[in-house]
């Protein structure tokens, strides 16, 4: 037997997918620590409800940056209180199949793998990102011709380009959804000496975050604390200035994928070009990127029907399928 669960271990979210269950979890990718021990108390949407209920000093912490550990024993701890809610015990030999970027180096993959068994896991599998994207995007990467992927995650942005079932060239740039967010608190602390938060900052970008001029702009109201005199203030921002707010990171985007085709075999890139390349991840939503890179490309840019969930469906229909796991994407 190959793997039972399936998770897309995220810099900004972790998703579970379940053999016969489908999607399982889909939680934040942070843990509540306890400031006097230094343990992990709670993980998930847990660790924010941990830190506002103010029961015990804890902060909140994010194991993983770009898509790799940065912290094993937190990331093993988070595991360890995801696979209790899952059921899965040191003593059930559970295989999982987890997605990684394919840009992580050799020593990241075994933190990874390590982090997992020491959590409960008794197989693990590693799926590349863009492979797994891919798949759940239904496109033929067995096929000998050439198909590009580009998933923008919280923490980085992953291009590939795929054939007869393995990664020919990828690229990634350390831009992500986390980017966009900071791109626009940035923009509103410099032009209207205010700050606003995380939640606010992303939700500005969801409302009137672009990557292209559109002819017919929106705006909306942001309330934030006034840098001078500390009080809340109310200002008017515009689709098109939040636009100017997120051209360098949109920029480093676009950038990356004309970099990836620079660097495909002539072959390959004339499939692409043919075949027309695919956006994941939460960073595909926003509105206007694909013209963006359509643009800078020419070639034809399409958003996946369920961006979110590409890598979490392409990871459990590898599952489903009962491929040989540990042939295919290593033990």
């Amino acid at each position: 037997m190959g793997a039972d669960f399936a998770i897309d271990l995220g810099t900004a979210n972790t998703v579970v997918w379940a053999r016969r269950r489908g999607i399982v979890i889909r939680e934040p990718t942070v843990v509540a620590m306890d400031v006097r021990s230094g343990k992990v108390i709670a993980a998930g949407q847990r660790a924010y409800d941990t830190v506002a209920t103010a029961r015990r000093p804890a902060q909140l912490e994010r194991p993983l940056d770009g898509g790799a550990v940065t912290d094993f024993a937190m990331t093993a701890s988070m595991l360890r209180l995801l696979f209790d809610r899952l059921g899965i015990s040191r003593f059930s030999r559970t295989g999982v199949l987890i997605s990684v970027p394919s840009g992580v180096t050799p020593v990241e993959r075994d933190a990874l793998r390590d982090a997992a068994k020491q959590a409960g896991a008794g197989r693990v599998y590693l799926i590349e990102e863009p492979m797994a994207a891919s798949i759940g995007a239904g496109m033929p990467i067995q096929d000998p011709v050439g198909s590009m992927v580009v998933d923008i995650g919280g923490g980085n942005t992953e291009v590939a380009v795929i054939s007869l079932g393995g990664v020919v060239v990828s690229k990634a740039v350390r831009v992500g959804g986390f980017d966009l967010d900071l791109a626009v608190q940035s923009w509103v602390r410099d032009h209207f000496d205010i700050a606003i938060g995380d939640r606010t900052a992303e939700e500005l970008k969801m409302a009137l975050g672009r990557a292209f001029p559109a002819p017919d702009g929106v705006a909306a109201e942001v309330r934030g604390r006034d840098l001078e005199g500390g009080g809340a203030r109310v200002v008017r921002v515009e689709s098109e200035q939040i636009r100017v707010a997120l051209e360098k990171p949109t920029a480093a985007i676009a950038g990356v994928v004309i970099d990836t085709l620079s660097e495909c075999p002539p072959e390959l890139a004339q499939d692409v070009m043919g075949q027309g390349i695919l956006l994941v991840g939460g960073g595909a939503l926003l509105e206007g990127l694909d013209q963006r890179i359509e643009a800078e490309t020419q070639v034809t840019v399409r958003v996946a029907d369920n961006p979110l969930d590409a890598v979490i469906t392409g990871a459990g229909a590898a599952i489903d399928a009962d491929w040989d796991l540990g042939t295919v994407f290593g033990a």
